[in-house]
């Protein structure tokens, strides 16, 4: 090895030593934190929140509230109207609770009313919205027929996985599983696991019986519903090991 490229490597090294130390330090000094002053911006930032830097797009602060503890990942969007500088009212737009995590590059982008529960996690890339282009007019173009809002509601402990869509309407109850990738519209119920576009309910928990698979919605006959009857339980992810 020439002299010449011994110092090239040996300064590469010392260059991309100092890159990747002078990157985690403004990562770690870039997170919005409630004492930030980016912090300060928001409606309501509870105590150990803590928004990973870089960030995506975030405006409309003064309209969006979240709960204690709860950790944002890096490049997430989480937007309150159209644009900064616009007066949404007395209320907030975006509610997320306490002990939540938000994955990376996960969209959460409010105009009415967009409300997630405590204890909320989500894979990477879910993108929530509770407002959709119409497209009632068949000579307008879909993009500039005025938008409709519906507000979204996602209950305490649900899990939403990888790159799942929540579009306006959306009512989840309390520790709804959503599949990755799914498209999700309309109100499912507690303790249920959704998947598909759209989505549906695949499997349901009923108090008695443990978790089983919905009914279809066509009606069975007699001997179909009896023999259904007498299937065992199905286990619960926790109960397969055991």
């Amino acid at each position: 090895m020439s002299l010449r490229s011994s110092i090239g490597s040996a300064t590469r090294r010392v260059v991309a030593v100092a890159l990747h130390r002078g990157w985690e330090w403004i990562r770690r000094h870039g997170e919005i934190t409630p004492s930030t002053p980016a912090g300060r911006r928001f409606g309501h930032l509870g105590k150990g929140v803590c928004i990973g830097f870089p960030t995506g797009a975030i405006f409309g602060e003064p309209w969006i509230h979240i709960g204690d503890d709860t950790l944002v990942g890096v490049h997430v969007t989480i937007s309150a109207g159209f644009g900064p500088g616009l007066d949404l009212g007395p209320d907030p737009v975006v509610k997320i609770g306490k002990a939540c995590s938000i994955g990376r590059g996960s969209h959460i982008v409010g105009h009415q009313s967009i409300e997630i529960g405590d204890d909320v996690f989500t894979g990477p890339y879910v993108y929530i919205t509770d407002q959709n282009h119409g497209y009632a007019d068949p000579d307008v173009p879909v993009g500039r027929q005025w938008p409709v809002n519906d507000s979204v509601v996602i209950g305490d402990g649900c899990w939403l996985g990888a790159g799942a869509i929540i579009l306006p309407g959306t009512r989840l109850g309390r520790n709804v599983v959503v599949a990755g990738g799914a498209v999700v519209r309309g109100e499912f119920p507690d303790h249920s696991v959704i998947a598909g576009v759209p989505a549906k309910v695949v499997r349901r928990y009923d108090p008695e019986t443990g978790w089983r698979p919905p009914f279809p919605e066509t009606p069975l006959d007699e001997a179909t519903l009896a023999a259904l009857a007498d299937l065992p339980p199905i286990p619960g992810p926790g109960e397969l090991a055991s």
